[in-house]
């Protein structure tokens, strides 16, 4: 079939890649513009644009795909394919395509719809989460699925690990999926089940909340790793939390107050303590917690708020 693929991050570029090396034929790759990155603001494609040029593929930027519609309406297309583009597909260009599109989307549909599926689920202590590829249509992820896969969350993954893996199990999904709509073998099912949203994270999201039990601070903290990050307040500065461990083993403390015990940095939960393994101070490099606790002033210890 002839394709067309929409996508932007690193998540999309494995269903690109896997498409590029099967027997349909991509004759355009969507994908948002370059944007300035790092401390000196160097434009710099999306990790989709560097991959699709890579592959010798021809490439359109646009924030919208309403921006690029006198270039795609004439072309004849059979399928279009996306993945984490950051812009809805609305019509002409949703029935432009002869079998419309399909969208990998990293959950268990309808659980999670939205654009933060894999770090909602982390944060909300799911067992399980996984990817789903369906009929695009107006509503938001509401289309027929065709296919899907699970895997366990775990008490240890973040949501960037897990999407890291979701993104390369994902692509044989679509490839299997692509297979079969090109076959006419492909059988779509409605959606069953309840319906929760997964909007996109802020820092509110983000900030850690002591009072809570251990095991849904440490959860959130899991949710927003990489992005947008966890971060606690310490005398009205702000400290990422790069990785932490439930500390089952050690006595209560108080919700936020931090303690150092036998090379140990302790934080204070609604339940047992957490344990900092890496932080980074504002203003400085990322640091193992006990180098951070090391250089603190006098011998009191911080409270986190």
């Amino acid at each position: 079939m002839r394709l067309v693929v929409a996508g932007s991050p690193l998540a999309a570029v494995p269903t690109l890649t896997a498409l590029a090396a099967s027997e349909h034929e991509i004759v355009r790759v969507i994908t948002r513009p370059a944007t300035p990155q790092g401390r000196k603001r160097v434009l710099t494609p999306t990790p989709v644009a560097d991959e699709a040029r890579r592959l010798g593929l021809p490439v359109l930027e646009a924030r919208r795909l309403g921006e690029v519609e006198p270039a795609l309406l004439p072309l004849e297309v059979d399928l279009g394919v996306i993945v984490a583009y950051g812009a809805l597909v609305r019509e002409p260009l949703l029935s432009w395509p002869r079998l419309g599109w399909i969208n990998l989307h990293f959950s268990l549909l309808p659980r999670w719809r939205g654009a933060a599926p894999v770090q909602h689920a982390v944060i909300a202590g799911d067992a399980q989460t996984g990817a789903t590829v369906f009929q695009l249509t107006e509503g938001l992820d509401e289309g027929d699925w065709y296919a899907r896969l699970t895997t366990p969350i775990g008490a240890h993954r973040t949501a960037g690990s897990l999407l890291d893996e979701l993104s390369r199990s994902g692509a044989d999904l679509v490839r299997s999926v692509v297979d079969d709509l090109a076959s006419g073998t492909a059988i779509a099912q409605a959606q069953i089940g309840e319906v929760t949203l997964a909007p996109k994270l802020g820092r509110d999201d983000a900030e850690l909340r002591w009072n809570e039990p251990a095991e849904a601070v440490h959860a959130r903290l899991r949710g927003v790793t990489p992005e947008p990050g966890a971060f606690t307040h310490s005398s009205d500065q702000a400290i990422k939390v790069l990785e932490a461990a439930i500390a089952r083993d050690a006595a209560p403390l108080p919700p936020g107050a931090v303690r150092r015990a036998g090379g140990r940095v302790l934080v204070g939960t609604g339940t047992v303590p957490l344990e900092l393994l890496h932080v980074q101070p504002a203003g400085k490099q990322a640091m193992g917690a006990a180098d951070w606790a090391r250089g603190l002033p006098g011998d009191r210890d911080p409270v986190f708020s």
